[in-house]
């Protein structure tokens, strides 16, 4: 008898040695990465910032202007969800695109390229959440002021521009030293690039206006997000 009441608890003891051991296998099995597609971010040969996965099935461009309150609206409405249901996903590599239409236009766009490439995204947001206070400066500046927008070189009318308005007091609450500012401000390839983006959405695509969305290379000629989240939704599908 206790030779045979013995062998269960043998039996017992190899199973729970064997299921340790497959446990400890399974723990120590390294879990397949995921990729963090909506902090992949890159620059195209164009300067625009690409954020994504480079082999989604729908590829988003968007050319927008930040003195446009219709840009402003789709940057509080859109990104968000943009962001977190399709480019956090893998599903759609999103394109931004300037396309100026000012010297204001112009400082706020090399303000927004402040920084290294991953600071890109937090810089756009912040100016145009806080577009309805440095635009309101614009509306209100003097005579004089407005006409020192426009003498110089383009690094000079913006570093003007940027203190009148605020939004060289904007990106140091964000961390950047006047230093730092007004070296982006006079990056001559940061307002090559921005330049360069511009006459290609102007003579290439034929923009007129923003934001305009280029869904797979055709202009979806939506505005709002609700709308472009439909188009996006027909194109996953393939519709």
């Amino acid at each position: 008898m206790p030779v045979r009441a013995a062998f269960p608890f043998r039996r017992l003891a190899v199973a729970a040695l064997a299921g340790s051991a497959l446990a400890l296998f399974v723990a120590a099995t390294p879990a397949k990465p995921v990729t963090p597609w909506a902090s992949n971010i890159s620059i195209t040969p164009v300067g625009a910032h690409l954020v994504g996965n480079p082999d989604a099935k729908v590829k988003l461009v968007e050319y927008f202007s930040y003195t446009c309150s219709h840009c402003a609206d789709f940057a509080k409405l859109g990104s968000a969800p943009l962001k977190s249901q399709y480019i956090a996903k893998g599903l759609v590599l999103f394109e931004y695109r300037n396309l100026v239409r000012d010297p204001v236009d112009m400082t706020a766009a090399l303000l927004a390229r402040c920084g290294p490439v991953s600071a890109f995204e937090g810089n756009h947001q912040a100016i145009f959440l806080a577009q309805p206070v440095w635009l309101t400066k614009v509306v209100k500046a003097t005579d004089a002021q407005k006409t020192s927008w426009y003498q110089g070189d383009t690094g000079t009318r913006a570093r003007k521009i940027a203190a009148d308005t605020g939004l060289a007091a904007l990106m140091q609450k964000r961390g950047y030293s006047l230093a730092q500012v007004n070296a982006c401000l006079d990056s001559e390839v940061a307002q090559a690039e921005v330049t360069g983006m511009t006459n290609i959405g102007l003579a290439a695509d034929r923009v007129r206006g923003t934001p305009t969305f280029f869904l797979n290379g055709r202009d979806v000629q939506v505005t709002v997000w609700a709308a472009l989240k439909t188009k996006l939704d027909a194109a996953l599908k393939g519709s």
